[in-house]
């Protein structure tokens, strides 16, 4: 059930951990970071934490007003939730919390899911031309876009991609450390590719590790 809990101590940094601070909830947002999410989206992203525990979550951050939900209208007509503005301002901090915890071991067995790649893939790009990709990751779909210096990433299927990516968060992430496999990848059915192969290749290539 939801949770009221407090430190109860005037110290900021405890008043935050008062709002964000409940074990999942930076998880939730992280899944937010890039756009509005169906709660079915943000329950599949977090396969350790129950669906009455994303609930939970979720409610309480909507409280606290760093998420907000909205009704999608037809056809998809659907409930999302997304960040608040104030919500937004926690990417700095997340970004930071994961470089500062570079160190730390990863667990074993560890998961890696669609936003965690694509969160990396956006922070170390750097596109050198102008292009747009349907990337398909466990079934769900983003659109990433690249122009000069910048990639976009978000949430639904692009108009008109120059190519579509299917393959899956670990993969991906692989080929982003050594783009050189792409073509083992395809071959063995770890990724699929149609459309310009190499607008592919750059962006895979065109980025910091």
């Amino acid at each position: 059930m939801p949770t009221s809990r407090s430190y109860g101590d005037a110290c900021a940094t405890a008043r935050a951990l008062d709002v964000v601070g409940e074990r999942w909830a930076l998880l939730v947002v992280r899944e937010l970071l890039l756009g509005p999410q169906r709660f079915s989206d943000v329950r599949r992203a977090l396969p350790g934490a129950s669906s009455n525990l994303v609930t939970d979550r979720l409610r309480e951050l909507e409280g606290h007003g760093v998420v907000t939900r909205r009704k999608l209208p037809p056809p998809a007509a659907s409930t999302v939730y997304e960040l608040t503005e104030w919500g937004r301002e926690l990417e700095p901090i997340l970004l930071a919390l994961g470089a500062w915890a570079s160190r730390v071991p990863l667990p074993r067995p560890a998961t890696l899911g669609a936003t965690s790649v694509l969160l990396f893939l956006r922070g170390s790009a750097r596109p050198r031309g102008s292009a747009c990709y349907r990337v398909e990751l466990d079934s769900r779909v983003w659109t990433v876009r690249t122009e000069p210096g910048l990639l976009t990433v978000e949430p639904g299927e692009p108009t008109a991609p120059d190519a579509t990516i299917r393959t899956d968060p670990p993969t991906l992430n692989a080929l982003l450390e050594k783009p050189s496999d792409l073509e083992a990848a395809i071959e063995d059915g770890r990724m699929a590719v149609e459309g310009d192969r190499k607008a592919v290749r750059r962006l895979l290539r065109d980025h910091e590790g």
